[in-house]
């Protein structure tokens, strides 16, 4: 992961930056396979340090507690996420084009990815599709919104909006467009695996395809209303 990508995290979220030691990139590591694993309720940093077979005060010199952990690895799939975009369409003159592919790389990113060598990302998505969540709807969300917690987050989504911007500067709804496009890709995903009487995507062969088609439809009918 840190060899091939190393994301400019907001500082805050941390005490020590994980990715500086090979104690700290173990941490992100294993925690991602744990919380993938156990789900984040039954995640400690206990069973963290047991399972990289250090001391849960080493962990809290990293950060100072799970969810202060939780939103750093969400932070790190959206700045992830954001790099593939403007990767992948850097060179795309056409606008609409390269919403399709910004609508095509966020329906792909429950996959794997040779780059994060030392992550398994498919684990690190299905984080994000249950428990992401969680590092917003808390008391202290306005607070923790100041500090810059979800930087990484707005920063994808402003660069989407931009594109949207871009094919329709008349279009009164950009923000909540680009949004809900962003959460309907992963929850469309759970739905059509796990309650599937919420999703149309019933193939299991073609689920990525039936919801990019939906976004797509989603996306540009309300582009071309206005």
């Amino acid at each position: 992961m840190f060899t091939t990508l190393r994301p400019e995290l907001n500082e805050k979220l941390f005490l020590r930056d994980p990715q500086e030691t090979d104690l700290g990139r173990k941490i992100i590591q294993v925690s991602v396979q744990l919380i993938d694993e156990l789900g984040f309720e039954q995640f400690t940093f206990k069973k963290l340090a047991q399972q990289i077979g250090s001391t849960e005060a080493s962990l809290y010199r990293y950060f100072e507690n799970k969810h202060r952990l939780l939103v750093y690895l969400v932070s790190w799939h959206w700045a992830w996420l954001r790099f593939q975009i403007r990767f992948h369409t850097h060179n795309i003159a056409d606008a609409e084009g390269r919403l399709r592919l910004i609508l095509s790389i966020i329906t792909r990113a429950h996959r794997d990815h040779a780059a994060t060598t030392d992550l398994d990302e498919a684990a690190l998505y299905r984080i994000v599709v249950t428990e992401a969540s969680k590092t917003y709807l808390t008391k202290e969300v306005d607070e923790v919104n100041r500090d810059g917690f979800y930087r990484e987050y707005k920063r994808l989504a402003a660069d989407i909006v931009s594109v949207v911007q871009e094919i329709n500067p008349a279009y009164p709804y950009p923000n909540s467009l680009v949004s809900t496009l962003i959460e309907t890709a992963r929850k469309q995903l759970f739905f059509a695996q796990h309650l599937p009487s919420l999703s149309d995507a019933t193939d299991a062969n073609k689920v990525e395809s039936q919801i990019l088609y939906f976004l797509e439809s989603l996306a540009f009918s309300a582009l071309r209303q206005q």
